[in-house]
């Protein structure tokens, strides 16, 4: 009966219940959309680990992926008032070169799964990391409050330059450099366009650790810059499918959509329910996510 449910994809070549990447996205959408990420990072090794989808284009799947999951969240901050948007177009304007450079690297220098894996796990383990220190030092943290009051959780006064930013949140002035953030951000879009993932799976954590900004105030600006990036990733792929006519290089767009009608509910409730969870248990969730990724690419890497 089980069977009846099968599909198989052309371009991919994966066969799996249809159910399964919706349910699947769903889930991991709804935890990891509360920290800022989409969870695509997530998807990836379940892609390739789980359903053996090891070819290049399954990296413009995953940020197919983003583009019909994300509006939903995003929505969400905007509605709430929760988006910052100096840190958004500070995301989108630093991250978008990086994604094309991204994209072209990961073609020309990692098409092989395996060495892909090597690196992503280095990366996400040194970010996993870092959130567990900040974890473990902000433990005391006022931010760690369960429900802040109605008036403090928006986002107000905020105003931006070229080399300044600030906005308050939570009774709090917060600021940061801009030319710092499209610094990271271009480094970030190279790293989340090799790794088919818009760069929001590592820019929200660094905004966290680095800059030392609210997480609850940080997740729109993220997930905002997903979004944007992964248009760019997805565009991308599918023009360089005719540059390698001898490769899998354009996204398998029947997966990437079930994909994303999962992520697209799992999404809008991961921010609707953001507030209501402590800071301490988001990091906990982005710190779980992305040490298990690290240690499952490396343990297959030398194994």
């Amino acid at each position: 009966m089980m069977e009846f449910f099968d599909i198989t994809f052309p371009v991919s070549g994966v066969t799996t219940w249809i159910f399964i990447p919706p349910l699947v996205a769903f889930a991991v959408s709804f935890f990891t959309s509360m920290g800022g990420v989409s969870g695509a990072f997530v998807l990836l090794p379940f892609q390739m680990s789980v359903l053996n989808y090891t070819t290049p284009s399954v990296s413009g799947t995953n940020q197919l992926f983003n583009i019909i999951a994300i509006p939903s969240g995003v929505w969400r901050y905007i509605k709430e008032k929760r988006m910052v948007w100096p840190l958004t177009w500070a995301v989108i304007i630093g991250t978008l070169p990086g994604v094309f450079i991204g994209a072209f690297l990961r073609l020309e220098f990692l098409p092989d799964s395996r060495n892909f894996k090597f690196f992503a796990g280095f990366v996400l383990l040194y970010i996993g990391l870092r959130l567990f220190t900040d974890i473990i030092k902000k433990k005391a943290n006022i931010q760690n409050k369960s429900v802040l009051h109605k008036d403090d959780f928006v986002i107000s006064e905020s105003s931006f330059s070229l080399k300044h930013a600030e906005f308050r949140f939570d009774g709090k002035k917060y600021s940061f450099s801009v030319p710092s953030v499209f610094l990271l951000c271009f480094i970030v879009g190279i790293i989340g366009g090799i790794y088919g993932i818009g760069g929001g799976a590592i820019i929200a954590p660094f905004f966290i650790t680095f800059f030392r900004l609210p997480v609850y105030a940080v997740a729109g600006a993220s997930l905002m810059g997903t979004f944007i990036t992964s248009i760019a990733g997805v565009i991308t792929y599918q023009v360089l499918a005719f540059v390698y006519p001898g490769m899998h290089v354009a996204p398998d767009w029947y997966l990437g959509i079930l994909f994303g009608i999962g992520g697209l509910f799992g999404m809008y409730l991961g921010a609707k329910c953001q507030k209501y969870v402590p800071v301490n248990a988001i990091k906990l969730i982005l710190c779980i996510c992305v040490l298990f990724v690290a240690s499952k690419y490396l343990y297959d890497f030398i194994k």
